[in-house]
């Protein structure tokens, strides 16, 4: 190899490994790099792999991580490179393979779609030429987990929050720091890792840049899988006597404003005021801070602990930033659909019918 450095090194060597654990497959890494013309720029590793007794050529071509955008750099190289990733010769097959510690699965596909193999520090791996095709597919390295989960986490989460509710506009750092209530530094990592999944279109310079999210639905997917990883927030039951969901709702309105605390029903009672789904619903969920204030108004509305037979279910509300964009609906305060789309698929049963039924209405992508 060419003075790869330890940790790639060793990823070469797993890459190796996990090649020979495949029935009827031999992989040999030639260090000498002996080809019958100068080897491809990038090229950081040579393996001759015989798959039932046929030699392929493996250019190795090592990275960090990988994700859609960075695809797209290395096959336009390899295109200014002039050689075909997966180009054959009459002796024998040619394929350039990627290897990284993480890639994600958007960068797969891509690499799939283009016949490039790759393999990362989580054990997936591709090779296709010809009549030979490998193909292991393996859950993410926990790095790439980690980094991804870091992005949906926090005030990061607020900065997604206003892309996805105002999709269709273009922003520049400042102005949407000051709408999602995050610092600039914030927003300028934000940016980053989502360009790097392609899901950003930008114009301009300098300071003038603006960014634009155009692909709304993966960023929500890619969130509601980050949402599948975690358990939903902690909720505390309670009985409140009342004549009915809608009642109850603008009771709780009444001695919340009095006490001057913020809140935003949520979950199903939400996703009805937005777009009516169920025939009934016997049951409020409610975000609000905790504190003395709360305690009162939970007291006010005459509200008994209870584990079974609710009909209020409160949840903390840590920062202003888990009530962005509420919403005063019919004289209550609602969470926006984008955190009511997300509650409702965290929960089960029709909750989740709900949720899709919600998607399709009210967000549209």
């Amino acid at each position: 190899m060419l003075g790869l450095e330890n940790k790639t090194h060793e990823l070469v060597e797993l890459f190796l490994d996990d090649l020979e654990a495949l029935p009827g497959v031999y992989a040999e890494l030639r260090p000498d790099l002996s080809f019958s013309t100068e080897p491809p720029q990038g090229c950081d590793a040579h393996i001759t792999l015989w798959v039932t007794g046929e030699p392929i050529t493996l250019l190795v071509h090592t990275k960090k991580t990988l994700y859609p955008r960075d695809v797209r750099q290395v096959l336009w190289q390899f295109q200014e490179r002039g050689r075909n990733p997966s180009g054959e010769s009459e002796s024998h097959k040619v394929v350039s393979v990627v290897v990284a510690e993480a890639i994600s699965p958007g960068a797969k596909a891509l690499l799939r779609e283009e016949r490039v193999g790759y393999y990362d520090g989580g054990g997936s791996l591709f090779v296709a030429a010809g009549g030979v095709y490998l193909y292991v597919g393996m859950p993410p390295p926990k790095s790439y987990l980690k980094a991804v989960r870091f992005l949906f986490s926090g005030r990061r989460s607020q900065v997604l929050h206003t892309l996805l509710m105002q999709h269709q506009d273009w922003f520049q750092v400042t102005g949407l720091a000051g709408i999602a209530g995050v610092s600039p530094a914030t927003v300028s990592k934000v940016m980053m890792e989502l360009a790097r999944f392609d899901w950003l279109e930008q114009r301009g310079r300098g300071p003038r840049k603006e960014r634009h999210l155009r692909n709304p639905a993966a960023l929500l997917d890619e969130w509601v899988k980050q949402l599948a990883m975690i358990p939903p927030p902690t909720m505390r039951h309670y009985y409140v006597p009342s004549t009915g969901v809608d009642a109850l709702m603008h009771e709780l309105d009444q001695v919340f404003t009095a006490e001057g605390i913020e809140y935003a029903i949520t979950h199903e009672a939400a996703g009805q005021r937005y777009a009516p789904y169920l025939s009934h619903i016997s049951q409020v969920r409610c975000r609000m801070p905790t504190g003395p204030a709360t305690d009162r108004a939970i007291r006010e509305l005459g509200a008994h602990t209870v584990n079974e037979g609710f009909n209020l279910a409160t949840i903390e509300a840590k920062s202003p930033g888990d009530l962005l964009f509420r919403e005063r609906v019919n004289e209550v305060w609602v969470a926006s659909p984008i955190q009511v789309y997300l509650d409702l698929v965290q929960s089960e049963g029709r909750a989740r019918e709900m949720a899709g039924h919600l998607r399709r209405e009210r967000l549209g992508f």
